[in-house]
Order: structure tokens, then sequence, then C-alpha cells
């Protein structure tokens, strides 16, 4: 890329070297005899071709010949003309056929940095027309073309003939040798107003082996950031939808929107069309995707599927992302489609979710303090015409989180105030009757929640620090709902319900530091004590928001240890524990917590019932928890470890555990986790969970890597999923080859191959699913 620039640029530079050449024999002829030969030496002739550039000549010898009307540059000829620069071991200008040579190891340089070597340049005093000998251009992406000779005509048009273009860099070791890929081509031809490089009759070589040929390659030159254009294809293979060809064209329409337009031809289902349009402004962009397709095979779907009995399908979907100031943002992402399923169906990139999630937001940050307002709707993608899963999702409108840390202190401590708004409409109950457990209840529901908070930290002489918090919280809930068949807890249907909670509290810390020789230890006992009314409305109003609880040591100081705000933690409770830090001069650092809560007077909120029995079997149902703990440990060698446990209040017997390492070099990578938990009935869950995974990623080579990743189910013998690759990664070209398998509770498989190939500057190339998350890292 960039090949008639270079010409059109040397003509540039060229044009003043003539002048002034030039203007050196009109003051030879003053000078000497018309018949002699002057030889003289050059140190720096510095004069100026036009107001707006001077040319800086320097050479061992220049000499002028009248009688040939020649002039010469020899010896270490260097030249700088308006930004650029050349180097040569000769440079002849003959004023009879107005040509300039240059010979021997040319080197320019360009003002945008690229590189020209040749071994012979040939133009005209016009510049029109000029031709290069040996030419091999470097550009500052590092793509190189090299070519036996190159001719430019007309001011506009370069040809290079038997040329080479590559993004890989040259072997130092042995530059003969061919660079890892390459197109090789009769003509490269260089259009200077449509600024495209076309490879004529071109030859990919990979490793140095021609795989592929074709009549004409066209590619932007490298002065173009965006060029429409045909795009590498994309091949596939479903099985209800056949093998898959996926052609896709670029339209470059104004330097603020472009479009893709794409055909994708299945063997059994025709062709799908998609376009997708992109906009940006100063402050964000968005785009617009279509994609239909009228299908020519319904039957090869599964019968009694939506895909089986459609024929036109289509969908519509846009995304947004915008910045109003620096501190505020908004955005959106939706899609509308003709069934339930198409946009799963034919993989619609950014829309092929089995939950697809459409919303809108508007975000405010500003130092401690956000505001985020959301809305939400759950797109279950699902090829069963009697599917109820989307009704029994919510349509979230709005959900609101403010929070607001007042800058000026109150009494000498901090003030809070946090706000939450959660309005929803589920068209259909979500229920587990199995284990009684309902997850979401038909109808409207409304909840305004506003919590003001105040806290001080004291420290007394002896070093002991004192927290006492002070905090109110207001909810009004406004229902409409239905209460779930079989749910025989307490539940308001219908009614505007108020609910508030007083907190006052205290938190004490004792940090202890104690040096040893190479080491430093921090133990801090710490003691907590929350005294609040008992939760009104326990279990009588819906939960949507706070139905998740793991009570562990990163939850053991929490004054509220439920997750949302549906349900409020009441009652008096202690929580005591002590954590421990240390730190070695070899670079190990220890970390540790180990402690216990208590309910000491009034209703244990864990302990009641509510829709999903979000308390039961957690470890804080009872007026004594469960212990909790963990050890941390971090190696300089790139080691971690972590292990978390909570522990029976009466047998010490393990109810769960969590278990973690990860080591990473520059060679090897991997990541173990481990999961037990005991079996909660009252929580869905009646048999053990035991569970492990793991990924790794090898460099066995310079530039390959395997990695794999593997999820197994111990307790019930199950691999649920497995994943294995390869790749091989340089300056100039990506191929990775993955394989994966994944299991069901019936042990059903679903297998799936992918192959991904990159080639920097030209495009990507791949097939079957090609997933490389996991193992993304940053190149050595």
């Amino acid at each position: 890329m960039g090949l008639a620039t270079c010409c059109e640029n040397n003509a540039l530079r060229i044009a003043g070297l003539v002048v002034v050449l030039t203007t050196g024999v009109s003051l030879g002829a003053l000078m000497t005899p018309v018949s002699a030969q002057v030889v003289a030496e050059s140190d720096g002739i510095d004069l100026a071709t036009n107001p707006d550039a001077k040319l800086l000549l320097t050479a061992r010898q220049l000499t002028f010949n009248q009688d040939a009307e020649t002039v010469t540059a020899t010896g270490g000829v260097q030249v700088e003309y308006d930004g650029y620069q050349m180097v040569a071991h000769k440079l002849v200008y003959d004023q009879r056929t107005g040509r300039l040579k240059a010979y021997g190891d040319i080197e320019m340089i360009e003002p945008d940095g690229n590189r020209v070597y040749a071994q012979e340049l040939d133009v005209t005093d016009d510049f029109a027309d000029g031709f290069i000998n040996s030419l091999r251009i470097e550009t500052p992406d590092n793509t190189r073309i090299v070519a036996d000779s190159a001719q430019r005509d007309g001011g506009e048009r370069t040809t290079f003939n038997n040329g080479v273009y590559t993004a890989c860099e040259i072997c130092e070791d042995n530059p003969k040798k061919a660079p890892l890929w390459q197109v090789k081509a009769r003509r490269v031809v260089r259009d200077g107003k449509t600024k495209t490089i076309r490879l004529e009759r071109a030859r990919f070589e990979l490793f140095g082996m021609p795989i592929a040929w074709v009549p004409f390659l066209t590619v932007p030159d490298h002065t173009v950031k965006r060029k429409s254009g045909f795009l590498i294809p994309a091949f596939g293979y479903a099985a209800e939808l056949g093998y898959s060809l996926r052609v896709p064209y670029y339209l470059a329409l104004n330097p603020h929107y472009d479009m893709t337009i794409a055909v994708t031809g299945y063997t059994q289902q025709g062709f799908l069309a998609e376009a997708e349009f992109r906009r940006k402004f100063a402050n964000g962009s968005f785009s617009v995707r279509v994609a239909g397709i009228s299908q020519m095979s319904p039957e090869s779907f599964s019968a009694g599927t939506i895909d089986s009995t459609k024929n036109t399908r289509g969908m519509v979907g846009t995304e947004g992302h915008f910045k109003i100031n620096p501190r505020w943002a908004f955005g959106w992402k939706g899609m509308l489609q003709s069934d339930n399923s198409f946009s799963n169906t034919y993989s619609i990139a950014g829309y092929s979710a089995v939950t697809q999630v459409s919303t809108a937001y508007l975000r405010g940050l500003s130092g401690r303090n956000y505001f985020d307002l959301q809305a939400f709707y759950f797109d279950v993608q699902s090829t069963s015409p009697t599917s109820v899963a989307e009704g029994q999702q919510p349509v979230v409108h709005p959900s609101l989180d403010y929070s607001r840390t007042f800058e000026q202190p109150v009494a000498g401590g901090e003030l809070n105030l946090d706000m939450n708004v959660l309005s929803l409409t589920r068209r259909a109950a979500e229920n587990d009757t199995t284990n009684d457990r309902y997850r979401g209840v038909e109808g409207n529901n409304t909840r305004l929640t506003a919590e003001l908070e105040w806290q001080r930290t004291v420290v007394t002489p002896s070093g002991l620090l004192v927290t006492p918090l002070l905090a109110a919280r207001g909810d009004i809930n406004f229902l409409d709902i239905v209460s779930p068949a079989g749910y025989t807890g307490p539940l308001t249907t219908e009614s505007t319900v108020e609910r508030g909670m007083l907190t006052a509290g205290l938190e004490a810390r004792y940090p202890v530091q104690v040096l040893t020789p190479g080491a430093s230890h921090i133990i801090e006992p710490i003691g907590q004590i929350w005294v609040r009314p008992d939760e009104q409305e326990p279990g009588g109003l819906p939960n949507e928001d706070a139905q998740s609880l793991v009570f562990d040591a990163s939850t053991l100081f929490e004054r509220d240890k439920f997750s949302g705000y549906d349900r409020i933690e009441g009652g008096t409770r202690a929580n005591l524990g002590v954590r421990y830090t240390g730190t070695f001069q070899n670079g190990v650092s220890l970390r540790g917590i180990f402690g216990q809560s208590y309910q000491i007077a009034g209703l244990n909120s864990f302990g009641t019932q509510d829709l999903v029995n979000v308390g039961a079997s957690s470890g804080l149902e009872t007026s004594r928890s469960d212990y909790v703990g963990s050890v941390g440990v971090d190696l300089p060698i790139g080691f971690s470890f972590i292990a978390e446990g909570r522990f029976d209040e009466s047998t010490f017997q393990l109810q769960r555990s969590d278990l973690g390492t990860s080591y990473s070099n520059s060679v090897f990578s991997t990541t173990i986790a481990h999961t037990t938990v005991q079996p909660q009935p009252g929580y869905g869950s009646t048999s053990m969970r035991n569970e492990i995974s793991g990924s790794a990623s090898i460099k066995f080579a310079e530039y390959w890597r395997a990695f794999g990743s593997v999820k197994y189910d111990i307790e019930n013998s199950l691999l649920f999923n497995s994943r294995v690759g390869m790749g091989y990664h340089d300056e100039c070209f990506d191929i990775s080859f993955t394989y994966s398998q994944t299991r069901d509770s019936n042990q059903a498989i679903d297998q799936s191959f992918g192959v991904s190939i990159s080639l920097r500057t030209l495009g990507d190339i791949g097939f079957g699913s090609n997933d490389l998350s996991e193992f993304v890292e940053e190149d050595s």
C-alpha cells in the first residue's frame, strides 16, 4: 500500500532537486570555459527552490559537464527537501532529455514515515512519468511491497511489475526467506484517485506455499482508513440450515457514518439479507441492524417448532451510546423480530443470545455520587410455540439507583443518601412448585426506597477505632399482583404498603501491628452491634432483587446482608471476627478473616418464610450463625490461592467451601476453582453440589499457544463443558482452532468446532464457533 504515493512524493522531491542542479549548471557556466569539466567539493548547498521549501544537497563531489549538459552528484549523496529525505550513491540530471536518475542503494523517507528502497530511479522533468528498478516500500504500519520495477503514468496511476505484498516482518537472519504470508501479483496497480491497490493475477502464499489464486484483489492503500468494498467472506454449517457462505460488502458513505450489507446463502434455507448502518457523532454513536429471510425449506427444522412454521422472518435492532457531558451519559439497545427465535436461529450478531436484553439508560457519575436510571425487557428466544418463559420475565419500567455523599461533614461525620425505585410488570408467574419457590409473581409491583445514613470514625488515644452509625429507611410498595398458586405464606396482593427501619449501630476495631524480622503483621479484632426493630412485612411482599444470599467472610460485617432492597434485615444483631494481614520482605503476602454473627434480640429476618425462601440453609437462620472464614496467599512468582469456608455453628461441619488458585508467567497460566455446598432443601437444592472448573494456557513454542477449559460435576460424574484449542499469533498473522463439548443433565452432547484466521491488513476468516474470550492475554 502507498506505492503510488511514494512515486508522487518522489516527483515533489525531485522537482526541487532539479531546480537546484540546474541553477548550479548556470553558475558554473559563468565561472569556467564551456568545454571544461568542473569538479567541486560540496558540504551543504542550501538553496530555496520556492518560498515555501528549501533543499539541502550534500555529496562528496558535484560534477558539471557543459558538453554533455549533465550534472552529477556522487559519493554519499544526501537530499533533504520539504520533509523528504533521500540517500543514494549517485545522482545524474540530463538537461537535454529532461530526465533525472539516481543510482545505488536509494533510500527515501517521506514525511508520513514511508520508507522507499530502490536501486535505480528515472523520472522526467515534468514528473508525470517515471521508472524505478528493484523497489521496496515499508509503511509506518509495517506493511511491505517489493517489486522488480515500477512505472508511473499520467500523474495518478502507478504500476508495479511482479509485486509482492505482505504485512509480515522480514527475517533478519535470512532476508531471502519467504514471510509467513504474502500475496504475489503479476501487476500491482495503485490508483491515486480511488486510493486503492489492485493486485492482478494474485497468488496467496502461506509459509512459502501457494494456497489460493484469485484473478484480482483490491485493498485500500495505507492513507485510507475506510474504503468501500467486499470484506472477507465467512463459512459455516448448522444441521437445520445447511452449509453457509456469508459475503459482506462495506460502504464508506461519509467520514461520520457507514454501512455493511451482507448476504448469507444457506444450502437448505436460501438467502439471508442483512444490513447495519452506523453513525458517529462527537459525543457518541448509534447503529441500526435489519435482517430477513424467506425460508426455502421450513420443514428442515424440527416439527412443531416456530422455525418450522414460518416462511418470511426478520428483525430490526438498534443500539446507541452518548455522552451528554463528562458526567452524564445515556444509551439504549433494543430488538423487534417477527417471531420468538429468528435472531437466535440465524445467529444475528449482537442479538442472538437466548435471553436478549433490551434496555435504555441514563447515568450520571460525579466523585462518589451516582445516578443510574434503567429500563429492561428480557426477550427469551425459544423455538417452542408454547413457551411462557418470556412472559415470566419482568418488564422493568424503570429501575433507579441514586447515591449521594454530602461534601460537608455533619456532626463531624459522613452523611449519605441512597434511593432506589423498582417498578415492573410480569405477565405470568415464575414458579418452582417442586421446591416451593416462587421467583416472580404475576402483576404490577412498584417500590420506592430512601435511606439516610450517618457515620463517624473516632480514633482513641489507645488506637481503638470506634464508628457509631445511625440510619433511617422508608419504603412504599404499590401492589397489584396475583398470589401464586400453592403459596401458603403471607403475601399482600392489592394494597399500598409502607414500611420503615431505624438502625443505631457501633463498630469497634483494634488493629495491632506486630513487626518481626523480615515481616509485618496486622491483627485486627472487629466487633459490631446493630440495634433495630423487627422487619415489617417479613416475607409478605414480593422479592425481586434480594433472591440471592451467600453468607461468607465477605458479607460477615455487612450491616444488611440481603443482596437487594426487597428484604430488610431486622432485629438486634452482633458480628464478631478478626482480620489478619501479613506482608513479607520476600514479596509474599497473607490475609485472612474469621468470625460469626449473632441474632441477639428480635425477629431473625433470615429465619422467616418468603416467596423464594432466601434465608433457608444460609447459615444465618439460627440465633448463632455458622462460622465463616477465608485465607489467601499471594506469591511474587505470580501464584495466588484463596480458600473460603462456612462451618456449622454447632458441629463445625463444612457447609460450603470455595477454593481458587491461579498462576501466570510468560509461558504458562492457569486458574482452578472448586466449590462444595451441602444440600439446601429449603432453598431448592436437595443434593450436594461438588464442582470443579479450570482453564489453562501454555506457550509451547515461539508464537504458539495451547489452551483449554473444563467444568466438571464431581457429585454426578458429569462433564458440563470442556474446550481445547491451539493458536498462533505474531505481528501479521493469527490462526486458532477450538473444539468444545457441552452436556446437559440428560447426557445430551452438543459439540462444536471453530477455526479463525486473521491476516493483518487483509481481514479475518472464520468457520464455526471460535470464542477465545477466556484466553485473551496481552502480547509478550
